[in-house]
């Protein structure tokens, strides 16, 4: 071997390694493949929120693991016996029953990494990286989403205003207003900057946010809105916007407002600090209600609802129409 290679490969002491080790927040480990105990550092300790008493078996640190990834994590470990080469694999642990950690583990899967049939790896806390990119793949999935309903919502005012035109210009003027509207009506959807705007009626809200998917001429009037008469903070009434938004463009798509014999009715009431609106369509085509909520408008919704404005959200569906009912408190509505 040359200077210039012996450079390269610096024989790094004990005390480097050990503070090396403990910058990276790695907890290293052995396992015993003869009778599947484990040895952890303090690290380790620390990173599974394990007790030090009894003995550490693979079964004592699998209790820990997220039920979903128990089986996939066991198998894997399992085949590391058989496997040659280096392995990795990223699970979920449970420290309690509100703090889910997301642990890679690393290993050497080979014999020649085998020495007296223990192996040795290391455990590492990639929770900040996982969340990353969960956020990642909701913010796409969500862009997606409306991508296709701002699509949607132009096929659908068109069809609108198609049915209350007579003309191509009267058709272009009105189309052109009706997208004037949802724009302004946008505007209620996105937070302003450095605080701007005042608190919004409640009924104004509603009226603002749905004057675009009403009809006219025969068909007018068959949006109507009755709520209490009360304020909307500014927070809050970003959060109900974005609520509202995502309604009436479900309506739009498959609802109550793709059709002309459809109707929707808000209506609200106010009683001990609760505030109970209900979103009924009637006379909206025959669908199947949906077999699960893991898209991404029910999922916005929700987390809109529950989340961000402290309430619930229900859906009641039957063969004519469809009433989903918003359950908020007074006092975080005026935020």
């Amino acid at each position: 071997m040359t200077d210039h290679e012996t450079d390269d490969e610096p024989d790094w002491n004990p005390e480097q390694l050990r503070s090396a080790i403990k910058a990276a927040g790695v907890a290293l480990w052995t396992w015993n493949v003869d009778d599947s105990t484990f040895l952890m550092d303090a690290k380790g300790y620390e990173l599974w929120e394990v007790s030090r008493g009894g003995p550490l078996t693979f079964e004592r640190l699998s209790a820990k693991i997220h039920p979903a990834d128990r089986d996939r994590v066991r198998s894997a470990f399992v085949a590391t016996r058989v496997i040659a080469g280096p392995y990795e694999i990223d699970f979920r642990i449970l420290r309690d029953a509100s703090d889910v950690r997301w642990i890679s583990a690393r290993g050497q899967g080979n014999d020649a990494g085998i020495v007296a049939r223990v192996m040795s790896g290391i455990f590492l806390d990639v929770t900040g990286r996982k969340q990353a990119e969960e956020g990642h793949e909701l913010l796409a999935g969500e862009m997606s989403h409306r991508v296709k309903n701002l699509l949607a919502l132009a096929s659908g005012l068109t069809a609108i205003t198609s049915r209350s035109t007579t003309s191509k210009e009267e058709m272009v003027s009105h189309l052109t207003q009706r997208l004037t509207a949802l724009g302004r009506a946008h505007d209620l959807v996105r937070p302003l900057k450095g605080g701007q705007g005042n608190a919004a009626l409640l009924g104004d809200l509603f009226t603002v946010l749905l004057a675009p998917y009403d009809d006219e001429g025969a068909f007018a009037g068959r949006i109507r809105v009755a709520v209490p008469r009360m304020g909307v903070g500014e927070s809050s009434a970003t959060s109900l916007a974005l609520v509202i938004h995502e309604l009436a463009t479900n309506s739009l798509k498959y609802g109550a407002l793709s059709v002309e014999t459809g109707t929707l009715d808000v209506s609200g009431v106010l009683a001990e600090g609760e505030v109970e609106i209900a979103w009924s369509e009637q006379g909206r085509p025959v669908v199947e209600p949906p077999a699960s909520s893991d898209g991404y408008g029910s999922k916005l919704l929700h987390r809109a609802v529950t989340g961000q404005l402290d309430g619930s959200i229900c859906y009641d569906w039957t063969p004519s129409g469809l009433v989903v009912v918003l359950r908020l408190k007074e006092n975080r509505l005026s935020v």
